[in-house]
């Protein structure tokens, strides 16, 4: 059976489905990389048979080859060379033959090539793309003067000896030789010369100085119609889908400037610069861009012409909409708030209730990112959203409500109803971007709740997930946020256990599809930091975990402050640790960051021990247990009892502090990180050894025994994380209980591995019995 690639071939015409008015004004040129692709079909109909699978490589091939911007020699030939080097090199040959022999043998060239119009036995089917580009280019050279052709001829041994010139050697370039040859447009006459001459002269200014820019490159110049759309079209959809196989900023930059030098009022092309200068940041161009977007969709008949005067209407709210977002993305919240309401105001002149939903799901997002309450404004929008047949908006509305829910403290099954609701509207209308983003959102829900199984799974749910998007150019829709979200989450989640290997392979892999310079890096370079500065403050080697305080802060300033707190803490600098966490929690309650506030409750109440104020540690554990338990936060509640536990260990009541720890043992076993299971383990271990101090010999032994027990499990899970500081604390405990069972062996063997660690750290450690 035929492949699909080989309709290219043998069906009837394709196109590649887009449909643009002719922008450019300009036809297709006769160039010598065009003759180059005309010799590898004329190589693929009439040389040897090709392998099957050669073929269907070459086939795949063909139309880029045809709709993409001209490539060199050098480039032309690699690229096929992957794909058949026998025929990349009977391509060579017959270029060989053309541009050393005389220009009759171009000419014979044309004249012996077998098209599907004058040979019955072509390959090439009438109606498709290689038959009509070969008729195209047949036209097209049969329409040349002489004087036309001899000038294609010396173009042809140009791009052919360019191949091999040296470096040093000073050459004029393919782009200068195809703008000098205008005349062999097909429908070139003076007038057009002279409107296209008169053009460039009223071009417009070059775009402002940035990283953009680039000022060696050569000039190059123009691209067909069907070559520049192409060409923004797979830039768009890269930049969308696969950003790492898109061109460079700055290449990407270059091109579009080369399109608009030669028509400035090339809208598509405007509105790719936009997209390209928000990779980088540039506020400037990207807002430059976005308004000569729309300036120019007016211009170019696109929106004018076919709806009147509602078309300028159109393009101005619209674009006052997109100024708005674009304002929103840099953080100009009051800039983005005037675009927002001059295009509401357009938008009810012109009674466009399409246009006023999209306003409205911003104006709430606005909100949101301003910490304002905008729970009524989304509901409202959700409404409206629905009543005008918005699925999207309707899906974004209530994934924002869910999210907003999550952080007010509602129930998991009321937001996973929600989410339900919503994905049965994305797969009745093919969304799979917002499919990715609900798997994305479920996976923090579960994970802030404690439940880091069911984060796991929906994680996996999501990388494993085949994308209803289709399949361009070689890509997947791989890059987005809602990747990277769930594959950070799965980093931190094998962090948690201590399988730092498959960390780094996670981390690894999101730096290679999200480098340094995308959107979305700052979220694996924060997860980076944080695994990081946890191993350390886990190993006891503050000084390591000091200079991520910095990083982390640039990323977060939340975080960074947090992470402040807690390294001062371990250094013992109390007085400015404490100062910090009074700070931080003012914010976090203005900002309602719950998360935040028991956490900083909890190193609070850690200062308070320090101080062996355990009483006064005791409200504030109580007030974070509360909070915890009313926003359901599965994982910090049992943090937060086994600081009361412990709190009560140390206030002499060991039998209420292992009843709490009872109640937190089994979420942290069943969910909680390694090092959490340890310091369970190891604080029942001692509430364990303090309940045996009170009691009869046989419950002793009993009591002393399941401590032994306990202290062994902890070891184990201290043992995964090789947290040497907890471990030297354990063996001290175990050579204690044995030496009180009279166990010598065993105690010799605890004291000599605690005599070990203790060498090999050569700092004192925190007193057993002040840390938990």
């Amino acid at each position: 059976m035929a492949s699909v690639h080989e309709s290219l071939y043998f069906n009837p015409m394709m196109t590649n489905g887009v449909v643009h008015a002719n922008v450019f004004g300009i036809k297709d040129w006769v160039t010598p990389y065009k003759i180059s692709v005309l010799a590898l079909l004329y190589e693929m109909t009439t040389s040897k048979p090709i392998a099957l699978q050669e073929r269907r490589r070459l086939n795949k091939l063909i139309l880029p080859l045809q709709q993409g911007p001209d490539l060199t020699l050098d480039q032309f030939l690699k690229t096929v060379e992957e794909c058949c080097p026998q025929t990349a090199y009977a391509v060579k040959l017959r270029l060989h033959e053309m541009a050393d022999g005389e220009l009759k043998d171009m000419e014979y060239f044309f004249a012996t090539l077998p098209t599907p119009f004058s040979a019955i036995d072509s390959e090439a089917y009438k109606t498709s793309v290689v038959g009509l580009f070969m008729r195209h280019m047949l036209l097209a050279y049969n329409k040349l003067s002489f004087s036309q052709v001899y000038k294609l001829y010396k173009s042809l041994q140009q791009y052919y000896h360019s191949h091999y010139a040296q470096p040093g050697d000073v050459q004029v370039g393919l782009p200068a030789l195809a703008a000098d040859d205008s005349d062999m447009d097909l429908t070139s006459t003076e007038d057009n010369v002279g409107e296209r001459m008169e053009k460039e002269e009223l071009d417009t200014a070059p775009l402002h100085e940035s990283e953009l820019r680039n000022e060696d490159a050569p000039s190059k110049g123009p691209l067909s119609q069907k070559q520049a759309e192409y060409f923004l079209a797979r830039q768009a959809y890269l930049l969308k889908n696969d950003e790492n196989k898109a061109l460079k900023p700055s290449a990407l930059q270059d091109e579009l400037n080369n399109m608009l030098k030669f028509n400035p009022d090339f809208a598509e092309a405007h509105y790719l610069s936009y997209l390209n200068s928000m990779r980088v940041q540039d506020i400037f161009i990207s807002t430059h861009s976005l308004l000569h977007y729309f300036d120019r969709l007016i211009l170019s008949g696109s929106e004018g012409k076919s709806n009147g005067d509602e078309g300028y209407g159109r393009s101005l709210r619209y674009a006052a909409l997109n100024l708005a977002a674009l304002h929103c993305r840099f953080g100009h919240y009051q800039q983005a708030d005037l675009a927002l309401q001059e295009a509401i105001r357009i938008a009810q002149e012109s009674n466009d209730h399409v246009c006023l939903q999209h306003c409205l799901s911003w104006l709430y997002t606005l909100e949101q990112m301003k910490g304002s309450d905008s729970s009524v404004l989304t509901e409202d929008s959700v409404k409206m959203a629905a009543h005008f047949c918005l699925p999207y908006l309707v899906s974004l509305g209530i994934q924002s409500l869910v999210q907003q829910g999550a952080v007010q403290g509602k129930t998991a099954h009321e937001l996973m109803d929600a989410l339900k609701d919503t994905d049965i509207l994305h797969w009745k209308h093919s969304l799979s971007e917002l499919i990715d983003i609900s798997l994305a959102q479920t996976t923090s829900i579960w994970r802030m709740y404690g439940k880091s199984t069911m984060a796991q799974q929906q994680a996996q749910l999501l990388l494993n997930m085949n994308s209803l998007e289709q399949v361009n150019f070689g890509v997947q829709q791989n890059n987005t946020e809602a990747f990277a979200v769930a594959l950070c989450h799965l980093a931190e989640l094998h962090a948690e256990q201590g399988l730092y290997g498959a960390v780094s392979e996670v981390l690894k892999h999101l730096k290679e599809q999200f480098p340094p310079h995308t959107q979305h890096a700052k979220l694996w370079m924060l997860c980076d930091l944080k695994i990081q500065f946890d191993r350390a403050m886990n190993d006891g080697k503050y000084h390591l975990a000091e200079p991520h305080v910095t990083a982390i802060a640039a990323l977060n300033k939340t975080e960074g402050l947090y992470r402040k707190a807690q390294v001062l803490k371990a250094l013992n600098r109390t007085t400015e640790a404490y100062s910090i966490l009074q700070r931080l929690q003012l914010y976090c309650e203005k900002t309602k960051y719950t998360e935040m506030i028991i956490r900083v409750m909890l190193v609070t109440a850690e200062l308070h021990w320090e101080s062996s104020g355990f009483a006064t540690a005791l409200p504030l554990l109580l007030q974070a247990l509360a909070l915890a338990r009313q926003h359901h936060l599965q994982a910090l509640a049992s943090e937060t009892i086994l600081h009361l536990a412990f709190t009560q260990l140390m206030l002499g009541v060991p039998e209420q502090a292992l009843g709490v720890l009872h109640e937190a043992m089994e979420p942290i076993l069943a969910h909680g990180a390694v090092m959490d299971k340890g310091r369970a383990l190891l604080l029942a271990a001692r509430c364990q050894m303090a309940i045996a101090g009170t009691r009869s010999n046989g419950q002793r032994h009993a009591a002393l025994g399941l401590a032994v027990q306990s202290l062994g499990e902890a070891a184990a899970y201290f043992s995964m994380l090789d947290c040497k500081e907890r471990l030297r604390d354990v063996h001290y405990l175990q050579a204690r209980l044995h030496h009180t069972l009279g166990q010598t062996p065993q105690r010799n063997k605890c004291a000599m591995l605690f005599r070990l660690l203790d060498q090999e750290l050569q700092a004192p450690g925190a007193a057993v019995a002040m840390r938990l």
